[in-house]
């Protein structure tokens, strides 16, 4: 390897990221640093960090001996993560914003920022890692199995896992925070980031308000009972069981010492008729899935993976649920599961593995049960 081989790191301010960017300039690698913004508005909020991020990372590009440039990928954000977002809780579902910023953001607008910077690869502190075989590029699933993050990364492709590294996905988060503290850095304790930066850790409901209407309507029981009201159906999500405001109803002819007293769970959205409907109890038909269909699907490989069995995640931090799949060309697939699976959510993302290796996936359209 040439001493002289570029790398440009996104240093987020958090650990991970830092420690990536020491690790390769300690490899021989010429390391550069970019910090990216992609909120601005209420940046000055007690819950946006983005400006103790930056600080943050540039204390970190001090410390290990590196340029950084800050870059505002705002406009871009807005446009092609943002009003995604929006779009989808608009029509009931449930979408996961870190995933589209990722395939939109940090491995396309930034990506190309650091080819324009004369980068040969970049680099992340996503827990993931990337292996060449056969002349083909394998997401594989992180080491540390607390901390993979394949899930969210499964929309790369091909051409954006050639030019990427990710040089924490072989260490556990311990070895990670051993490093920083070893050598230093000023964020080694830094607590690990829990939401996107444009929500934080403000009340979610209370940050939707401000850019959907309310629409409130009735939440409803399987009988067809009308026990509340909910707020507007794109402020829930399939298996929500806080904030329903029904807590202390029973359900229709519960007998005493039975399930009256079992929690009430979304269930489903029926936008037609702006209703929610609820069940009692975690367990309940309602909530589980023999299967599901995807749309909107990327492959990791540019091509599906043969019909059969996998494992699959509906969720982040789900073990992998054994399943047989059923590629739909590049159009979509189906997933039929040996056990059914708990409050699939249309929107979310269902990502499919073959052991380590991250296959692709697509986005939850239908649980493909009849129930209704």
């Amino acid at each position: 390897m040439s001493s002289k081989q570029r790398v440009v790191v996104g240093l987020s301010g958090g650990v991970d990221s830092a420690v990536s960017a020491y690790l390769l300039k300690q490899q021989g690698y010429e390391v550069v640093g970019i910090f990216m913004k992609n909120w601005e508005d209420d940046d000055d909020s007690e819950y946006c960090s983005s400006r103790q991020d930056w600080l943050d990372a540039a204390s970190v590009a001090d410390v290990i001996g590196i340029d950084i440039e800050h870059v505002n990928f705002a406009a871009e954000y807005k446009d092609r993560v943002f009003a995604e977002f929006l779009r989808e809780y608009q029509a009931g579902r449930t979408p996961n914003p870190d995933i589209l910023c990722n395939a939109e953001i940090k491995f396309k607008a930034f990506l190309d920022h650091a080819m324009r910077l004369g980068a040969e690869k970049i680099a992340t502190g996503h827990y993931a890692r990337v292996r060449e075989r056969h002349g083909r590029f394998e997401l594989l699933k992180g080491l540390d199995p607390l901390k993979d993050q394949s899930y969210f990364l499964h929309r790369l492709n091909q051409a954006q896992l050639s030019k990427t590294l990710f040089p924490v996905g072989e260490l556990p988060k311990t070895e990670v925070r051993r490093i920083a503290a070893e050598i230093g850095l000023p964020n080694a304790k830094k607590k690990d980031s829990t939401g996107i930066c444009f929500i934080g850790e403000r009340p979610f409901r209370d940050f939707l308000n401000r850019y959907i209407s309310k629409e409130p309507g009735p939440i409803k029981e399987p009988s067809g009972r009308t026990i509340g009201q909910h707020v507007g159906l794109s402020f829930y999500t399939l298996g929500q069981r806080q904030g329903l405001g029904i807590g202390g109803v029973k359900a229709k002819g519960a007998q005493k010492g039975g399930s009256e007293h079992e929690p009430w769970f979304v269930a489903r959205k029926e936008i037609a008729s702006n209703t929610l409907w609820v069940v009692q109890g975690h367990e309940h038909p309602w909530l589980m899935s023999p299967a599901l269909s995807a749309q909107d699907v990327s492959w990791v490989a540019g091509e599906p993976p043969a019909p059969g069995a996998y494992g699959a995640k509906t969720r982040y931090r789900q073990a992998d649920a054994a399943c047989t799949c059923e590629p739909e060309g590049l159009a979509g697939f189906t997933l039929r599961f040996e056990q059914a699976q708990w409050a699939v959510t249309p929107g979310q993302s269902a990502v499919l593995y073959d052991g380590e290796v991250c296959l692709g996936g697509g986005v939850i359209t239908t649980d493909a049960t009849t129930r209704w």
